[in-house]
């Protein structure tokens, strides 16, 4: 099995899961030290895991995720497409590449490495699932570009289960509901307590029944799903409850959400990436600024380190900052590194190494 997105939530918890009933398990997400964590806990398990630190968005990272599953396992049975994040912001105040970075992430990556493992999956005769969210039956207002988003991933899901039903390759579509993760809080607000959210491992147990059971759609949260259906048959009925429901305190319309990927600029010429806007560099630290006040690492320095095609390696920088970096200086150094990947700053290129793509605004 393939776990994209497995360094927190439900891609962390189903993986976990997994490997318990006896998947080997390949790993993916941006935050190495994550992924070693999780995976010397399944090992303590005595289950199966390799791990990939990857931005799935990249152009050769669908080609390295069934590299490595095959390299380790010679085979591919399941590929959860779980990698996911938020954006607020209203639907005409952001911009095209804010637009594109949900596409990037919530549709044309889960295509991109559901199509490299396609030989793979076809000769197991396997399985291929999709996270999708309930906003991608009834869209609330200041969810930008997250919800269409979703919905298109929704619709490729029960496409790609009609084009491949005769292959004996089963698709499943997941709505996970209201999820206590990190999900909110990386999108900058926090959540309220008006829809008790359930726990990933509940989640993940009913991913995990419906991959055994090769279901068409998982409703984790039936009663959750139930009322999405109900919102989206009541129509116009349910627009004023679900304005009230719009998420308030979300970052100004400027601010984009993670940057598409290398492959949607290959055409492109390559002094000049898209990315964010010209308030763009402030609003991409803003997530983890405090945990850069804690180790006293400042933005001036962080600004003066993107200097366009060079290589950032997390070690040496930390050196430069924190003379003698201790493991939490080091780790909050690949936070930062991660904010700026996510607003297209910045490209990994391995566990502890990164490419600048544009300079601080």
């Amino acid at each position: 099995m393939i776990v994209t997105g497995a360094s927190s939530g439900i891609g962390r918890e189903l993986a976990i899961l997994a490997a318990r009933d006896g998947f080997r398990v390949l790993l993916v997400a941006r935050r190495a030290e994550r992924l070693a964590a999780i995976a010397a806990q399944i090992r303590a398990n005595g289950g199966t895991c390799e791990t990939l630190a990857a931005d799935v968005r990249a152009a050769d990272v669908p080609a390295r995720i069934v590299n490595a599953a095959v390299i380790a396992f010679g085979r591919i049975d399941v590929v959860v497409n779980n990698a996911g994040a938020g954006a607020l912001g209203r639907l005409l105040e952001i911009d095209d590449a804010a637009i594109d970075a949900q596409l990037q992430l919530h549709l044309y990556a889960p295509l991109r490495i559901s199509r490299a493992a396609l030989p793979q999956v076809r000769a197991t005769r396997g399985q291929f699932v999709f996270l999708g969210s309930g906003l991608a039956r009834v869209p609330i207002p200041n969810y930008g570009a997250y919800a269409p988003a979703k919905a298109a991933i929704r619709a490729a899901a029960i496409q790609l289960r009609r084009e491949l039903k005769g292959e004996g390759i089963a698709v499943t579509y997941v709505d996970p509901g209201l999820v206590a993760t990190e999900f909110h809080e990386a999108m900058g607000m926090q959540r309220t307590g008006d829809v008790p959210a359930a726990e990933p491992q509940r989640v993940a147990r009913a991913i995990l029944r419906g991959i055994e059971r090769r279901s068409a759609a998982i409703a984790a949260v039936l009663w959750q799903t139930a009322g999405t259906i109900l919102g989206e048959w009541s129509s116009t009925l349910a627009d004023a409850a679900l304005a009230k429901m719009a998420p308030t305190g979300s970052p100004p319309p400027s601010v984009p959400s993670p940057a598409p990927a290398p492959a949607a600029s290959a055409t492109a010429p390559a002094s000049a990436p898209p990315g964010p806007s010209a308030s763009g560099f402030d609003a991409a630290l803003e997530p983890v600024l405090r945990r850069m006040e804690r180790v006293k690492l400042t933005p001036a320095f962080v600004k003066e380190t993107l200097v366009p095609q060079a290589n950032l390696d997390v070690n040496e920088v930390a050196m430069r900052w924190a003379g003698m970096p201790n493991k939490n200086e080091r780790a909050a150094l690949r936070e930062v590194f991660d904010a700026l990947t996510a607003a297209g700053y910045l490209e990994q290129t391995g566990d502890e190494t990164w490419k600048v793509l544009r300079a601080a605004d």
